[in-house]
């Protein structure tokens, strides 16, 4: 999967060269001339039937650059099918799921769902989303379709890849005089520089934002240590070892001001204009997936330079479906639904609209038409991605009933954060909660 995963990526630098399509818009249909006065005279046209009105609600994770530009495309879909409208519910990533399970549970969540990969099990396994397969796919990368499918069923319609790298203030960097992170840099390169870096930036300034709470950084780096994916034949598989040598060295860091203290972490946001601390100047570099780039960029333009993720063993990095569209099992309106979808990965007015905002579309087309006119943030993107995916490791979902993990992981290691905890502590207590979801999946 890794290898058709980074067809997407690398046909980026091959499409540059091709000339883009034609855009294709779709138009209402006209009615064909009468055969004669002899024919219209006989019978009378009968006036076509109005669609009935449809509402679709619809419900996203992102950034801002990500919602304008999908409210820009959803009003250009209803332009196009005016009987239908949309009701927007967007968000940041935090309490995405938490408002979405509490919809499901109530039988009023949306028509139409962002979805992560992390949760993707979980849902179909409740039965929560429906069969995509009336959907065409004909232009998409199989390799990305396939991560949206559960038991040879497609349920999530993967929407771009992303690769998960690091962002860092390049301005602050050439102000103190400091060499940037180079990319293919090392967990002792990215050690050095962090104590290189806090000796110029001062008591009150940090050099990375700790994100050890986000399972997703930890994984990176058990990755990076080649010791495998922290999930493993549907079990969590987390070297103790390994974790607790992570853990440890964020503790070191923690104290010695190299990281963000535990107060401003628990407050971070990311991509929040005022509270990402490193777009708010607290902090010099953070971890980010490649189709945020645009969205970083844009809170803080010719600011930010981006890089790989440290490695060791190996790389830690990994390429992924940015994110999915899934539609509701439970909706009234599941075939209008499907056709927003379908229009989605498929209309090249779409295409432009949208961009990168999701990360490199899965649509061959899609792509070839869009390279040419590639801003320079596109093309950061684009070269992002390319540099992860020589050396991208499989990615890793979590299985089937374990979508709220990565929670109770946060809870866990921010005990960690705030002494409340000692790295050997919490990792008993981590595994004691991992015995809790295996009984839980068994049943």
């Amino acid at each position: 999967m890794k290898k058709q995963l980074m067809t997407v990526a690398l046909s980026v630098i091959v499409m540059a060269s091709l000339s883009a399509c034609g855009s294709k818009t779709e138009t209402a249909a006209t009615p064909s001339a009468s055969a004669g006065p002899t024919a219209a005279a006989a019978t009378a046209t009968p006036k076509a039937e109005p669609a009935t009105p449809v509402k679709l609600r619809i419900a996203w994770w992102g950034a801002q650059e990500r919602h304008d530009a999908t409210q820009k495309a959803l009003t250009q879909y209803t332009a196009l099918h005016p009987n239908v409208t949309f009701e927007s519910e967007f968000s940041g990533w935090d309490g995405y799921y938490d408002k979405l399970g509490v919809q499901f549970a109530a039988k009023n969540a949306p028509d139409i769902i962002q979805m992560d990969a992390a949760y993707l099990n979980e849902y179909v396994a409740r039965n929560l989303v429906a069969d995509l397969a009336s959907i065409n796919i004909a232009d998409m990368d199989k390799g990305l379709i396939d991560s949206g499918k559960v038991g040879g069923k497609l349920y999530a319609m993967p929407l771009g890849t992303a690769a998960l790298g690091m962002a860092y203030d390049k301005t602050v960097i050439e102000k103190l005089g400091l060499k940037a992170p180079a990319w293919d840099w090392s967990w002792d390169d990215y050690y050095k520089f962090g104590q290189e870096a806090k000796a110029k930036l001062g008591k009150d300034k940090y050099v990375f934002v700790d994100q050890s709470s986000d399972l997703v950084d930890y994984t990176a780096y058990q990755l990076s240590q080649g010791k495998g994916p922290v999930f493993a034949d549907n079990k969590l598989s987390i070297d103790k070892d390994t974790w607790i040598t992570y853990m440890n060295k964020q503790s070191e860091m923690r104290k010695a001001g190299i990281v963000t203290p535990a107060d401003i972490t628990v407050t971070d946001k990311e991509l929040d204009p005022k509270m990402d601390s490193v777009v708010n100047g607290t902090a010099l570099a953070r971890h980010i997936f490649s189709n945020q780039v645009g969205a970083i960029s844009g809170l803080k333009p010719d600011a930010f330079a981006f890089t790989t993720l440290p490695k060791a063993a190996q790389s830690g990095g990994w390429l992924k479906p940015g994110m999915f569209w899934s539609v509701n099992a439970g909706s009234k309106q599941q075939d209008e639904a499907k056709k927003f979808v379908d229009w989605f990965i498929n209309d090249q007015e779409a295409g432009k609209t949208l961009a990168l905002t999701r990360g490199i579309p899965g649509n061959a087309k899609i792509v070839s038409m869009l390279t040419p006119n590639f801003s320079a943030t596109d093309k950061t993107s684009v070269d992002f991605i390319n540099k992860v995916a020589p050396a991208a490791q499989k990615f890793v979902a979590e299985p089937q009933g374990w979508g709220n993990f990565k929670n109770d992981y946060k809870m866990i290691v921010q005990k960690v954060m705030f002494d409340k905890a000692t790295a050997d502590q919490a990792y008993d207590e981590m595994m004691k909660k991992a015995k809790e979801y295996d009984s839980a999946v068994k049943k």
